[in-house]
């Protein structure tokens, strides 16, 4: 989240769009309500009329994966009727800025931008630069009417997206489209503000991250960045999904977002160099130019003294990626069942049944020699060799079970979707021989370690180097005692000398060697602080000699009653709430709305350190610079940007720097309705000879157009996936438990009456539902929720399952299967989460 769940409340309009609070977050619908009592409009777009949409103001169906056109349209008609914030637009954005004038759009071009190579499947991004000045800065145009500035591009790459085109594609009403964009675009006001509250419904797409920058284009056209009751705020699914991402648990990340090491990045000089983008721009704060500091403070913390200046700080130990290697998850099981790996951990998932084309997955676990499954119960990855289908003789793998603690039973923090880091102490101990998470992975460590140290092996060094100090040693050197503490004094960091800020005259110590951190702006890239996350460092500190765990702290005041709670708990970064939140304030500090002043420059304010005149109250900013007016020192709002500014205009990503509808991979039309040539997102990445019968292996060199020209008439209706309130995630911790199951007992399928009655099911009957990777046993749920879409002057059907089903419990597999034999391999094009949200399938009666 850019904001937090609080924050909602603050908002005047609230925009619910590919998620679903009230049964999937419903806390969050505490603070929407609360808007709702004071006035605030909630709008709910989703292709099933949901708990949540029950209690909108507006509701408005979509059909799954047109999300963009969705949201294309109300960018062309807040632009065409002037709804947008233009000075905040002109100066906290790069609207402005002059791209090169050879760049072409989609509708220039037959559905893709200039660059485009047909073959690799990818773009050459040359042309998508900004123009340049005799300075090496973007040129600006800030009237904003330059032809080949981002906001007149933008004009004309949205003009095609009107009403009507947008209604044909999406099966939206075009009066349900208008009324949305009118009072969601009425936001584009200093005294009004809007928020978006989203989950997987937007990102599990081939272009799920176009779909989540469409609305931060709409965000930034209508100031609604860095303003309390605004931003783009994912629901995360878990209460600290944002935590374990903050930690490094994608392949691609380390802690603290830091790019995963390349093996062509061969020492950690060339890695600073290739990750810590440059400006010559005095006014852009540009953050990432600490990446070094980062960096090598996360070494020392995983290396401690081991890592040093003359080794490079133990850079060569860290694991690299090969140039061009994917390691994310569709990849992962694709290379499984090609036999890449020997040995798995399944560490508090159950891929057999949460992962897209579960029928693959469970094909690729039985191709592996060892597997080992940590969690609180059996499930269906543990099991999966007796599972429906499997030939268990002909399975070698060897499974091995470790009995996790639940979270009640463990100490430690949790991350919240709002970035608040709270500290959770143990309400019991574990139960049986289960474990808490860090112990386990402790005895492991330990017993690797002696391997290494008893056998050898091919590469020792960064095991055997690893700075493990976690409590309590026995005789052997092993922690024996394992003290969670102390990890998250280390993700914090140390002094490890005396540090000093050069800056002044003289020099000002910071910290004391053995001391904690006491902030990020301390961290060094000599080598002289440690970090194991820099996001986290002033979450475990000390002041005055006291040692404070920031994160168990539960202060209740609130002296912006905006809901910020400064003293609860720590928010990342550095305890602040709202992201880039300089923007909330014109150019000479003051709020946009004062009324909900999330900062403001006061210029009688006294530092206490250097007596200087000036600072900003109310949370804390992004950094101490004064506003942009200041000329001299001022600073852009935007601090994690090279550019110091909002990006409408977003040259970085795969597939395009403005986003662009694309159909499903699996969809019911036989062409794009913006354009036929390219039906789905050209740039994703093709797993050939798995998906089904419209595929030409690689060695055809049929083109991605020619692989999927048509939609299979087998399968006619659109599918989606969702949870329930009565489950959670796969069902491993509810199924369990009789009184869950009994609320929601097995496996359904909800379709429209419509539908229903063209097939002859009635409420209540059995029936199967399949697609083209597998078959699933359900009940049909026919209802009102699900309406039929007109697409193109057509008849769409759409269905939905929930995920949260699996054979392996009830013993006596009536609660049916998992949801995800159905759903394809395919992925985003820059993230590659699986395309789970729309897919095709058939429904018969049994």
């Amino acid at each position: 989240m850019t904001n937090h769940w609080i924050d909602v409340r603050n908002a005047d309009v609230i925009l619910v769009m590919g998620g679903n609070p009230a049964e999937n977050h419903p806390i969050s619908m505490k603070w929407i309500a609360k808007a709702k009592e004071q006035g605030a409009k909630l709008i709910v777009v989703d292709p099933r009329f949901t708990r949540t949409a029950a209690k909108a103001d507006i509701y408005a169906p979509l059909r799954s994966g047109t999300d963009i056109a969705f949201l294309g349209g109300m960018i062309k008609y807040i632009i065409e009727n002037k709804l947008y914030f233009r000075e905040y637009v002109a100066n906290y954005t790069n609207a402005s800025f002059l791209v090169n004038p050879e760049f072409k759009g989609p509708g220039e071009l037959n559905g893709v931008f200039s660059g485009y190579d047909n073959k690799g499947r990818k773009y050459d991004k040359k042309t998508w630069a900004y123009q340049l000045d005799e300075n090496g800065l973007p040129k600006k145009d800030l009237s904003l009417k330059d032809p080949n500035c981002v906001f007149q591009l933008l004009k004309k790459h949205y003009s095609r997206y009107d009403i009507d085109k947008v209604s044909s594609i999406t099966g939206t009403p075009a009066e349900k489209l208008k009324e949305i964009y009118d009072v969601y675009g009425s936001t584009g006001k200093p005294d009004r503000v809007g928020t978006e509250l989203y989950a997987m419904g937007w990102t599990q797409h081939t272009v799920g991250t176009q779909n989540i920058r469409t609305m931060a284009i709409i965000q930034l056209l209508l100031g609604n960045m860095g303003m309390a009751g605004g931003g783009v705020n994912a629901l995360r699914g878990e209460s600290n999904v944002q935590g374990s991402t903050d930690h490094g648990i994608l392949f691609h990340i380390l802690p603290g977002y830091l790019p995963t090491p390349k093996a062509v990045w061969t020492d950690l000089k060339t890695y600073i160099e290739k990750n810590t983008p440059q400006t010559k721009d005095t006014r852009s704060v540009n953050w990432w130019s600490n990446r070094g500091k980062y960096i090598t403070s996360y070494l020392k913390a995983v290396y401690g003294n081991n890592a040093t200046k003359d080794n490079d700080f133990a850079y060569a130990w860290l694991p690299k990626l090969d140039e061009g290697m994917n390691c994310s998850w569709l990849v992962l099981f694709d290379q499984m069942l090609k036999d890449k790996f020997e040995g798995f951990f399944a560490w508090g998932q159950n891929p057999a049944c949460s992962g897209a084309n579960a029928g693959k997955v469970r094909k690729a676990l039985a191709r592996l020699k060892w597997m080992v499954n940590v969690n609180l119960f059996d499930n269906e990855t543990g099991s999966f060799w007796k599972g429906p289908g499997m030939k268990t003789e002909e399975i070698q793998t060897e499974v091995f079970q470790l009995p996790a603690a639940s979270s009640v039973e463990k100490e430690g923090s949790i991350t919240n979707s709002g970035r608040l880091a709270q500290w959770r102490t143990r309400a019991i101990a574990p139960v049986g021989e289960s474990m808490p998470d860090s112990e386990i992975m402790n005895e492991l460590y330990f017993r690797v370690r002696k391997l290494y140290k008893d056998k050898g092996g091919k590469f020792p060094a960064p095991v055997m180097n690893l700075d493990w100090n976690y409590g309590e040693k026995d005789a052997s050197g092993k922690v024996a005692k394992f003290d969670i503490h102390q990890v998250a004094k280390e993700i914090n960091g140390y002094y490890l000398e005396d540090v000093y800020d050069k800056k002044t005259d003289p020099p000002t110590l910071l910290g004391k060697k053995g001391d904690l951190c006491a902030s990020f702006v301390h961290l060094q890239a000599d080598g002289t602080t440690s970090s194991g996350n820099w996001l986290y460092s002033q979450s475990y500190t000390q002041k005055e000699g006291k040692i404070i765990n920031m994160m168990a702290r539960r202060g209740k005041d609130d002296p912006t009653g905006l809901g910020m709670y400064p003293g609860w708990a720590w928010c990342w970064p550095v305890n602040r709430h709202v992201l880039y939140n300089r923007a909330s304030v014109d150019l000479n500090g003051n709020p946009w709305n004062p009324q909900r002043a999330v900062i403001k420059w006061n210029a009688l304010k006294e530092d206490p350190k250097t007596k200087k005149l000036g600072g900003w109250e109310g949370d804390v900013p992004d950094g101490p610079a004064p506003p942009m007016a200041d000329e001299k020192t001022g600073k852009y709002p935007f601090i994690m940007r090279a550019e110091g500014v909002g990006l409408i205009y977003g040259p970085g990503l795969a597939d395009g720097p403005f986003p662009e509808h694309y159909e499903a991979l699996e969809c019911p039309l036989q062409e794009n309705p913006m354009q036929p040539q390219h039906r789905i997102n050209p740039t994703i990445k093709l797993f050939y000879g798995v998906e089904g019968p419209h595929q030409k292996p690689a060695a055809e060199g049929g083109s991605l157009e020619d692989i999927f020209a048509s939609c299979d008439i087998r399968f006619p209706f659109v599918a989606t996936t969702y949870r329930v309130s009565e489950h959670w995630q796969t069902g491993v911790l509810t199924r369990h438990l009789p009184w869950q199951l009994e609320m929601s007992p097995e496996q359904f399928v909800e379709l429209s009456e419509e539908l229903a009655e063209d097939l002859k099911i009635k409420n209540g009957d059995k029936v199967i539902v399949s697609s083209a990777r597998g078959r699933v046993r359900a009940v049909a749920m026919v209802t009102r929720r699900f309406k039929p879409f007109k697409v193109m002057d057509s008849t769409v059907h759409q269905v939905g399952l929930p995920w949260h089903f699996g054979w392996q419990f009830p013993e006596d597999g009536s609660a049916g299967d998992s949801a995800n034999l159905l759903t394809p391999t395919i992925g985003d094009a820059n993230t590659m989460i699986p395309e789970t949200k729309a897919f095709l399938v058939n429904i018969e009666k049994v």
